[in-house]
């Protein structure tokens, strides 16, 4: 348990401190995404097809091999690079948003090589999932959606565990990434929690019910934000360094039961 002189820090810590890991990503997406608008246009489909990630590179049948560029490495690195493209300043302005919003606290948590590992599996995730939905598609996928929906995933895992000690409150946000979190069992029964996951499943969803009657865009990769959340809400204790002790899960279980 954190004594008082321990909270009283934490609570003058600045809300938006951004981790470094953080500014060097979005750092690295708006050099891309300035990159992209400078070259020509033939130099841009040619950065697409190198690092976007295009579901029929995986099917013969549409693509014969040596079509696209890259070969087996891009089949391969294709599963994260096209995180780090967006279509306009507005998609990945979009994206720092909520990276900066739900990525802090969780970069925060697991450390530079833990984070950047972590967006690497839910980046990933949500290739797969997509790849699994678009078979054969030609169309390329690009934005960080996917991991930026794992963090989201990731926050929920700890971001009320501040409860087991003091009152939550929104300025006690950034100190919940110090608690240890409790058990999936336990984070899915607390009401907040799962008004916010249905919520962000409702929303995700109804871009896949709306697109094929035209209420919504299409170019949505809402399948890929699903792989990323639920990887990033399954696969957090892999990555979080933040142990949980005996006490710490009874009280959890006896608050929320």
């Amino acid at each position: 348990m954190l004594d008082p002189s321990q909270v009283s820090a934490q609570r003058r810590q600045p809300i938006l401190n951004v981790p470094p890991v953080i500014t060097g990503l979005a750092a690295v997406m708006l050099a891309i995404q300035l990159v992209r608008d400078w070259v020509d246009p033939d130099t841009a489909v040619e950065i697409l097809a190198l690092f976007a990630f295009i579901p029929a590179r995986y099917d013969p049948s549409i693509l014969t091999p040596g079509v696209l560029p890259g070969g087996t490495a891009a089949d391969i690195w294709t599963f994260v690079t096209y995180a780090f493209l967006h279509g306009s300043w507005t998609h990945v302005g979009l994206n720092l948003l909520w990276m900066l919003a739900f990525g802090s606290p969780v970069a925060r948590r697991f450390g530079v090589l833990r984070f950047l590992l972590f967006f690497t599996a839910t980046a990933a995730a949500g290739a797969g999932l997509h790849l699994l939905t678009h078979e054969g598609e030609i169309v390329p996928m690009i934005g960080a959606s996917a991991a930026v929906s794992g963090c989201m995933a990731a926050a929920l895992r700890f971001m009320f565990a501040s409860e087991a000690y003091v009152a939550w409150r929104p300025e006690m946000f950034g100190t919940a990434v110090d608690y240890p979190a409790p058990p999936l069992s336990v984070v899915m029964r607390d009401r907040r929690v799962i008004a916010f996951v249905a919520v962000w499943f409702v929303i995700n969803l109804a871009f896949g019910v709306s697109a094929p009657l035209g209420i919504a865009d299409g170019s949505v990769a809402w399948q890929a934000h699903i792989g990323g959340f639920i990887v990033g809400l399954l696969l957090f204790p892999l990555f979080d360094p933040v142990r949980r002790t005996p006490d710490d899960t009874t009280f959890m279980r006896q608050r929320n039961g």
